[in-house]
C-alpha cells in the first residue's frame, strides 16, 4: 500500500510542473517611429534675375545677383536632394540655349569661386542635387539661367524649381 501512495505523489508533482512551465510569459517591448521625409526652403524661396540680355547667363552667386537658396532635411531620416524646372510660356527648358530655349543650373561646391554647373532635371525628370543630407542638415545652392538665342517673347518668364527629398540609398 505503501508504493500506490507514493505512485499518486509522484503523479501529482508532475501534472504541477506541467501547469507551470505553461503559464509562465516573458513580455518584448518593441519601439518604432514612422521616417519622415521631408524638406524645406530655409532662404525666401524666390529668385529674381532681373532683365538680361539674350544667349547670356545670370547666376543667384555672391557676383551674380547674390541670392543662395538653402534647402534643409526637415526629416528623420538621411535623405537625397533632387531638383527639377518647368518649361515656361514662351521658353522651353533645354540642356544647350537655342531661340525660345533656355537652360537652368545649379552648383553647389564653391559657387562664388570656381562652379561647377549642372543642368536641373527637366520637368517631370529630376537630377541629384545633394546626397546623404542628415536630418537638420542643410544644403545650400546657386542657379544660373541661361537666356534663349532669341526671344518671341520679351515679357517676365517664371521659372517653377522644385526642390524634392527621398530616403538616401
Amino acid at each position: 500500500m505503501g508504493a500506490g501512495v507514493l505512485a499518486v505523489y509522484a503523479l501529482m508533482f508532475v501534472v504541477s510542473d506541467a501547469a507551470k512551465a505553461t503559464s509562465e510569459t516573458a513580455t518584448v517591448t518593441a519601439y518604432v517611429t514612422a521616417k519622415n521625409i521631408s524638406v524645406a526652403l530655409t532662404s525666401d524661396g524666390s529668385v529674381s534675375f532681373g532683365t538680361i540680355n539674350l544667349s547670356s547667363h545670370a547666376d543667384t552667386t555672391a557676383s551674380g545677383v547674390n541670392d543662395t537658396e538653402t534647402a534643409q532635411n526637415d526629416g528623420n531620416v538621411d535623405e537625397d536632394f533632387n531638383i527639377k524646372a518647368t518649361t515656361t510660356t514662351a521658353w522651353t527648358l533645354v540642356a544647350t540655349p537655342a531661340a525660345n530655349q533656355y537652360t537652368l543650373q545649379f552648383c553647389i561646391t564653391d559657387c562664388d569661386g570656381t562652379p561647377t554647373w549642372t543642368n536641373v532635371g527637366i520637368d517631370p525628370s529630376y537630377a541629384t542635387l545633394a546626397s546623404d543630407i542628415t536630418s537638420t542638415s542643410t544644403q545650400n545652392f546657386d542657379l544660373r539661367v541661361g537666356t534663349p538665342s532669341s526671344s518671341s517673347s520679351y515679357t517676365q518668364q517664371t521659372i517653377t524649381v522644385t526642390v524634392q527629398a527621398a530616403a538616401a540609398t
